[in-house]
This record gives C-alpha cells, sequence and structure tokens, in this order.
C-alpha cells in the first residue's frame, strides 16, 4: 500500500478539515526516525503498519475513509485547511484524496489483473490537474508562457472543458481518462492520444500532477 493511500493519509485528512492537522501528524509520526521528505515519512508509517497485519489495516483503512467521508461531506469547501504542501481549500483537498485513491487502486488492480473501468467521476481529476499547473511548472522551475485550457472527453462522451479566462495559448485535447493517467504518472503522454498545441504543450503533458 502506498503511503498516501493509507489509513494514516486518510487520517491526516480528517484531522485537516477538523482543525488538528498538527495535531495528528505529531501522534502518527511519533517514534518514526526524522523523515527527509513527505514519500519517507509516509513509507514510514506504512512499514510499521505492516506488523499489525493486513486484516487490522484493512479494518483501519474501512474507518479511516468513512470517516474522511463524512469529514469532507461536512467541510465549508472554501475553507483553507493545512495539506503536505501548505494550504489549499477543502473542496481541493477532498478532490486530491479522491485522485490518491484512485491511483492507488488503480495499482491495486493492475497488480491482481483486474481491469479498473474509468468513470464521470475522473472529471474532477481532470480539474484538479488543470487548476494545479501553475504549481507543477513551479515544482519544476519552470514558468507557464500563457493560458491553458483542456479540451478533454470523458469516457460517456461528454465534453471536459476547463478554460482560462482569457484566451489560452496553449490547448490539451483527447481522453480525460488519459490525461487523468497522465497526470498520475502512471501513462507517458506519447502512449496516450492526448494532443497538445501551443508553445506550453509538451511541458504541459510532461509537468502536469495531481498530487504534492
Amino acid at each position: 500500500m502506498n503511503g498516501m493511500s493509507s489509513p494514516s493519509a486518510n487520517e491526516m485528512a480528517t484531522a485537516s478539515y477538523s482543525g488538528r492537522y498538527t495535531e495528528v501528524v505529531a501522534e502518527l509520526s511519533a517514534g518514526l526516525a526524522p523523515a527527509r521528505d513527505v514519500d519517507d515519512g509516509a513509507a514510514a508509517m506504512v512499514a510499521r503498519d505492516r506488523a499489525i497485519g493486513a486484516a487490522a489495516v484493512h479494518d483501519r483503512w474501512r474507518r479511516s475513509a468513512e470517516a474522511l467521508t463524512t469529514a469532507a461531506r461536512g467541510a465549508d469547501p472554501h475553507a483553507r485547511v493545512p495539506w503536505v504542501a501548505g494550504q489549499l481549500s477543502a473542496r481541493t483537498l477532498t478532490v486530491t484524496r479522491l485522485a490518491e485513491t484512485w491511483i492507488h487502486a488503480g495499482d491495486v488492480a493492475g497488480a491482481v489483473g483486474v481491469e479498473q473501468v474509468p468513470t464521470g467521476r475522473l472529471r474532477h481529476i481532470a480539474r484538479l490537474a488543470w487548476r494545479t499547473l501553475p504549481y507543477a511548472f513551479g515544482r519544476a522551475g519552470r514558468s507557464l508562457t500563457g493560458p491553458v485550457a483542456f479540451r478533454l472527453t470523458g469516457p460517456d462522451g461528454d465534453p471536459w472543458d476547463f478554460l482560462p479566462e482569457g484566451d489560452a495559448v496553449t490547448v490539451i485535447s483527447g481522453p480525460g481518462s488519459e490525461l487523468c493517467l497522465v497526470a498520475a504518472r502512471r501513462v507517458p503522454p506519447a502512449e496516450t492520444a492526448l494532443v497538445g498545441t501551443g508553445p506550453d504543450a509538451g511541458e504541459v503533458l510532461q509537468l502536469v500532477r495531481t498530487y504534492a
């Protein structure tokens, strides 16, 4: 199990909605060696959880997922809450958790030979990828030339258009589910039907992401 799809991650997100993020992170990391980064810290929590056995981890995950769902539904979607890379809206945190869960559910499905069928809910993840493009470019030390538009198609054929306020200088089009896989770093852009036009097309497809 990846650290960001673990019970600990769900518990951290639930705590974020309720204003207990720092306290709960301290509780979950107690006794662990200092982590170099978020991935190291999450991996250490997962390694510790292995000692309690698969059944106990599964039970804790189900309880943490239910608590997270309840907390997300009751949160003000516009409230600013703490998360790994700083503060973000409660709505964005909810979609981030959706993205992480979908990504790693796909990892598990692939490992056991089960097809993960895309649904319309991926629209939220595609929108997250579009909205966080400035963050993705900033992490890479790059700057966007200008506004970017996504003109995607959902699994049912419906349009998923994410458009900037001004005229877009770069446009990415194609299957929305494939854009989500590219943003999850699970499929290279060249292996998809995604098409980009404009000065930043290549970099957008290389840098787009849905996680911190």
